[in-house]
């Protein structure tokens, strides 16, 4: 089966796992993403694998910025009218304070889209969205012409 196949099988369905599984970190991160309606949200369940540091225990600052970019990925390909991954151009991201060893959430914010380049705020959160643990900003490359899924 080919990445489009893929792609349109998860948009049709709404079952965004068998991506998921062709990305080898978002395996890893044990990524799940959750769309109800036009909500897109992702999850990184705990797991022990992810703790960096295990005196306080707190998350790894590179899980949790990888779940942050990883977030960001799979919202513009869910967003656009696009099969292909888009491509990071840049992407920072501020840590607030410690990740606990429970589940984090994502919540994912398009801050300017352009006919190339998309710039979007993704915050990680724990137990309430209003106090995130880190917030990322990241420019992305996106296909020339694909258009979010409000203007198609």
């Amino acid at each position: 089966m080919t990445i489009e196949a893929i792609v349109a099988a998860a948009r049709a369905s709404r079952d965004w796992a068998p991506l998921l599984g062709l990305v080898p970190y978002a395996q890893f991160l044990g990524m799940r993403l959750d769309i109800r309606g036009d909500q897109f949200s992702a999850c990184m369940p705990f797991d022990k694998k992810l703790i960096g540091n295990p005196a306080l225990p707190a998350l790894h600052g590179g899980a949790t910025g990888g779940f942050l970019e990883s977030a960001g990925l799979f919202y513009l390909l869910w967003d656009r009218d696009s099969v292909e991954l888009p491509r990071t151009i840049n992407f920072t991201f501020e840590f607030l304070r410690s990740g606990r060893p429970v589940d984090t959430y994502a919540s994912v914010f398009m801050v300017k889209q352009g006919q190339r380049v998309a710039h979007l705020r993704i915050e990680a959160w724990q137990s309430s969205p209003d106090k995130p643990i880190a917030i990322g900003h990241g420019n992305f490359m996106v296909k020339p012409g694909a258009q979010p899924k409000e203007a198609s």
